[in-house]
């Protein structure tokens, strides 16, 4: 049987653990060869053995995404290696510190924003010429539904995904009539991540989905055609 995603090039950012890792080795079972990136080595290759235990296919690429040069130096491997890139997965992300807006800490807003926003920016621009290579590049970018519903408290991390709804809304319109690539926005919604126990300490992490119910969700996106400008949310 044909898996939905034979021949396919795919980079997943904060593939180390949680959504990222999850939709990395969905993509993989499904065919595609995965490109996982996040800081921290030793947690990749756990990823990529798991990978490779189920029979796919993987390539780890530790790195700093606030580090442009590294981005780029990413993109001319991946240009060299394979010349392509199918899909695109932007995932990786810092929750900062919950306050009120007054209070919000200058540096640490500077360094949220300086992943959650211009490094996604960087990767876009770093990867454009090769998802426009594809023949038919998908970016997904996952959000939260505090970026287009203001929630007291959040201001830091929904200014900053509102930001990257609206980056990634804009380059899908620019490209969607000069190539096939093509862009979605997709909120996890409630997901037991590290993140979400970070925010909800008190929660019973039972209470919410896995992580790979989303990757699943993310797979099953990619696999059909969507129109760019697409919002997923993931129930559950």
């Amino acid at each position: 049987m044909t898996k939905a995603f034979a021949g396919k090039i795919a980079l997943v950012t904060g593939a180390s653990r949680g959504i990222g890792a999850a939709t990395a080795t969905a993509l993989a079972a499904q065919g595609a060869h995965v490109i996982l990136t996040a800081r921290t080595a030793k947690h990749l290759e756990a990823v990529e053995d798991a990978i490779f235990n189920a029979g796919g296919n993987a390539t780890i690429a530790p790195l700093d995404l606030t580090d442009g040069d590294s981005i780029a130096r990413l993109a001319v491997a991946v240009t060299e290696r394979w010349g392509k890139l199918d899909i695109l997965v932007l995932n990786a992300a810092m929750l900062g510190t919950l306050s009120p807006v007054p209070a919000i800490d200058g540096a640490e807003f500077a360094r949220l924003f300086t992943l959650n926003v211009t490094a996604q920016q960087v990767m876009i621009a770093s990867f454009d010429a090769l998802l426009r290579k594809s023949e038919a590049g998908r970016l997904v970018a996952l959000t939260s539904s505090v970026g287009a519903n203001p929630r007291a408290f959040w201001g830091a991390y929904g200014a900053s995904k509102a930001a990257l709804e609206n980056l990634v809304e804009c380059y899908g319109d620019e490209v969607k009539n000069l190539s096939q690539v093509r862009t979605a926005i997709v909120d996890p919604g409630r997901t037991r991540t590290k993140m979400r126990a970070s925010a909800y300490p008190g929660e019973d992490p039972s209470t919410v989905k896995e992580p790979s119910v989303v990757a699943d969700a993310i797979c099953a996106l990619l696999a059909n055609e969507f129109t760019t400008g697409h919002r997923l949310v993931v129930e559950g």
